[in-house]
């Protein structure tokens, strides 16, 4: 068996997401993060037949699982696609304002923290790469290899929630000089020793690594334009449920929602004449912020910093 294809991925909030886009057997679905599919394989078997349900996924293994759930199933069909371009993808095949759900699960999946190869995890050593889509873009190492030290501390910052970023990136561009970093171990070797507090029961490389992996994926702005495109892509009555993995996603999703449930009034100048149609919130709040159960973190630690929020389209 090849290792690659045997690295496990648990879903996180499996029964609650599915449970929340109250699936209807004749509805159309998206998942916005196919993964290895265990959101998606759960809703297919709420399906009718004459339902059916979109996958998206930038990562290549990822896509193969899809493919071959295809196979299996004429009602699910993946693309190789960030969601961030669910809107185009949804207008060329005439289902924009017709979708009865869409799940978003963010983040990194399992396999491809657990995969040395793809360069995500400072634990594994592997190659430092870290993109999503191997074949897209540019490489975290291609990437350190050239940007400014005031940039990478900024992303170490913004991204990461670094508070000592700019020590960090200081350390990075001096050891580069020297040596390029290709390695994740290599870097993370240099991140940890210029890191002058580490915090209990963290490695002092994470946040770093975060900040990088995020900007590397333009994870942050992919969210704030599927979000966007989410919306005009649920009909009337159609759920959204996104599940976040860490404060920076989580805020982005939550201020969306809020903003579409108090109408745009909120955003705009106090003294300014406003049509009242522009009162008129397009999103419904459904129930509480939801975490993962204590059996479900118990069996998955990982979970520990999961949020999945639900909000329904009102218009």
């Amino acid at each position: 068996m090849n290792p690659i294809s045997s690295l496990r991925h648990i879903t996180v909030l499996l029964d609650e997401a599915v449970a929340a886009l109250a699936v209807r057997p004749d509805g159309r679905y998206l998942d916005g993060t196919f993964g290895r599919g265990g959101h998606s394989r759960l809703l297919l078997r709420q399906l009718g037949p004459e339902g059916c349900l979109l996958g998206f996924d930038k990562d290549p293994q990822a896509i193969a699982t899809g493919q071959a759930l295809a196979a299996e199933d004429g009602r699910f069909v993946v693309v190789q696609r960030s969601f961030a371009e669910l809107g185009e993808e949804v207008a060329q095949r005439g289902w924009s304002g017709t979708l009865s759900g869409i799940l978003l699960d963010l983040g990194v999946s399992s396999p491809q923290l657990d995969d040395p190869e793809r360069g995500f995890s400072f634990l594994n050593d592997g190659p430092l790469d870290m993109r999503m889509n191997p074949d897209r873009g540019i490489s975290a190492a291609q990437w350190i290899a050239t940007a400014a030290e005031e940039e990478i501390a900024r992303v170490f910052k913004e991204y990461g929630e670094e508070r000592f970023a700019k020590r960090m990136a200081r350390a990075v561009v001096q050891r580069r000089n020297d040596k390029p970093f290709e390695r994740t171990a290599d870097l993370a070797q240099v991140l940890t020793a210029a890191n002058p507090a580490w915090e209990k029961g963290k490695n002092p490389a994470t946040r770093a690594f975060q900040g990088l992996r995020i900007f590397i994926n333009n994870e942050l702005g992919d969210l704030e334009t599927g979000l966007e495109a989410a919306l005009e892509a649920l009909e009337v009555g159609g759920r959204l449920v996104v599940i976040s993995f860490h404060s920076l996603e989580d805020r982005i999703v939550k201020q969306f929602m809020r903003r579409h449930a108090k109408g745009e009034a909120d955003t705009l100048p106090r003294d300014l004449p406003i049509i009242p149609k522009a009162f008129v919130p397009r999103l419904k709040l459904l129930g509480k912020p939801q975490y993962a159960s204590a059996e479900e973190l118990k069996a998955n630690p990982r979970s520990r910093s999961a949020v999945m929020r639900v909000a329904e389209k009102l218009r």
